[in-house]
């Protein structure tokens, strides 16, 4: 563990004691909200099930709840208390395709053959911090204190960028912090490392004809489609080494070989290190899908479907959250949840094992199931980094995430492993170890307002005079199922 040079006082650690006591009254309901958001799992925008079990919890714990916000139909936020600073805890319960997954079996198993499954544990994602903000409601109202603290539903963050939105909308215009955690193997203060990227459609148009009689006549789209990766392909040697572009194509024009296709889409998602790295290398896509269009006498449009800003640290609030992580230590894992974990290990490869550690940048235990310990706060930068709408959010506001153990250390993300584990004793843990790291992190700051001033003046040196441009252009409406 790293120590940490804020020593908690007595009377810090018995406030600390007396919020995580506050998680622990209410954690079974909350267990339970997460259980019921893995059984419904819906992908983004389509997330009503969950957005309505989450909005019923919010009424129930007295919250204040909005719907719809943003213009997202399964977007929510619910506020508790009055005047004061204002925090915001973010949550999300949005599921993946193709990952249905019995609980509990260690192999592969789907409740639906093709079916949705929660692949990145946000059914304990949205649970854990709809948990930390009731726990922080409470607080403020046994304590009669100033202070709000709002729930935020965020559906959409796997490739919908619904935060983008909601940050567009002036969601966080008012918010002095945002917390937020993630799903993980390991626990830990996450560090500010993501990257930027935007979603797009490349659609060209050509001209359909008979493949044998008149080829001549017809201008190809899937040609244009094909040229266009293979030029992206090139490009990738050009780029720099933390770039990552991916592509799929969804519509191939048809089935029929005969026919020259006159209609083609390909979908690309592109991610550079920073916001002005991303607009530099989206031109020279763009350039390339020109190229393709041109070579193949075909028309060529792109649409914007969704972005994501590169996440801002803030050092204050991380080394904050880290010596509350140091008081709490590891979830409790005990043998029977090691057994568990040993069933799932025998589905995992070593280079799976091995490249959880590598994520984290520590040292791998090939014979090591699970994470009851805390990570240093400073760890070397990992070069295997995504992306997430949270960054979208720390550019506008000061923001803090954690990482709380949940399952067993190799499960890949999006996997059915991780589906399977996700009813489990760990996932309970893990849920409730996160919400006493948020609410108790969202407790300081409330009490004591001079931290949220050192971190709103470290976010204005982060920054450094560079303004914000949203990687989701004014015109662009998010992608619902209907409109791609």
């Amino acid at each position: 563990m790293q120590p940490t040079d804020a020593s908690p006082s007595a009377a810090d650690s018995a406030l600390l004691q007396e919020i995580w006591a506050l998680i622990d009254e209410k954690k079974a309901i909350f267990w339970d909200l997460s259980d019921r958001i893995w059984a419904t799992p819906e992908v983004n925008y389509t997330e009503f099930k969950s957005a309505a079990a989450h909005r019923e919890l919010l009424t129930q714990q007295g919250f204040r709840v909005t719907e719809g916000v943003a213009g997202l139909p399964t977007a929510m936020i619910g506020e508790a208390g009055s005047g004061g600073p204002v925090i915001a805890i973010m949550g999300e319960y949005d599921a993946l395709p193709g990952l249905s997954q019995q609980a509990d079996v260690a192999e592969p198993l789907p409740l639906e053959e093709g079916g949705n499954g929660h692949g990145c544990g946000h059914n304990m994602l949205g649970s854990s911090a709809l948990l930390a903000a009731t726990a922080v409601k409470d607080f403020l109202e046994a304590r009669g204190l100033a202070g709000r603290v709002r729930y935020y539903g965020c559906p959409a963050e796997e490739g919908g960028s619904a935060k983008g939105f909601m940050v567009r909308a002036g969601l966080f215009d008012d918010v002095d912090v945002a917390i937020c955690w993630h799903p993980g193997a390991f626990n830990c203060v996450m560090d500010a490392n993501s990257l930027a990227c935007n979603e797009l459609n490349y659609h060209f148009t050509g001209r359909a004809a008979h493949a044998a009689a008149s080829p001549h006549l017809g201008r190809s789209a899937l040609d244009a489609v094909e040229l266009m990766n293979v030029g992206i392909n090139y490009l990738r040697e050009h780029m720099p080494n933390s770039a990552r572009i991916h592509y799929a194509i969804t519509d191939s024009g048809g089935f029929s070989p005969n026919v020259v296709q006159a209609r083609a889409t390909v979908r690309y998602l592109v991610r550079t290190r920073t916001l002005p790295e991303l607009t530099a290398l989206l031109a020279r896509v763009d350039d390339v899908a020109k190229g393709a269009a041109l070579m193949t006498g075909t028309r060529m449009k792109s649409t914007v479907l969704s972005g994501d800003a590169n996440l801002i640290g803030n050092r204050p609030l991380e080394e904050l959250m880290h010596s509350h992580l140091l008081q709490l230590g590891g979830p409790g894992f005990d043998e029977a949840d090691s057994a568990y974990a040993a069933r799932f290990r025998e589905s995992m490869d070593g280079e799976e094992v091995r490249s959880a550690y590598q994520r984290m940048s520590i040292p791998a235990k090939s014979d090591e199931l699970l994470c009851d310990y805390v990570l240093p706060l400073d760890r070397p930068e990992s070069s295997l980094i995504g992306s997430t709408d949270v960054g979208s959010v720390s550019w506008v506001v000061p923001t803090v995430q954690c990482r709380s153990a949940t399952y067993t250390i190799g499960t890949p993300a999006h996997s059915w492993q991780l589906v399977a584990q996700g009813k489990s004793a760990l996932a309970h843990k893990g849920l409730a170890h996160a919400a006493k790291l948020m609410a108790s992190t969202a407790i300081s700051l409330l009490t004591q307002p001079a931290l949220i001033d050192d971190a709103k003046a470290e976010h204005a040196r982060r920054l450094d005079g560079t303004p914000f441009v949203n990687p989701i252009p004014d015109e662009v409406q998010p992608p619902f199922p209907d409109s791609h």
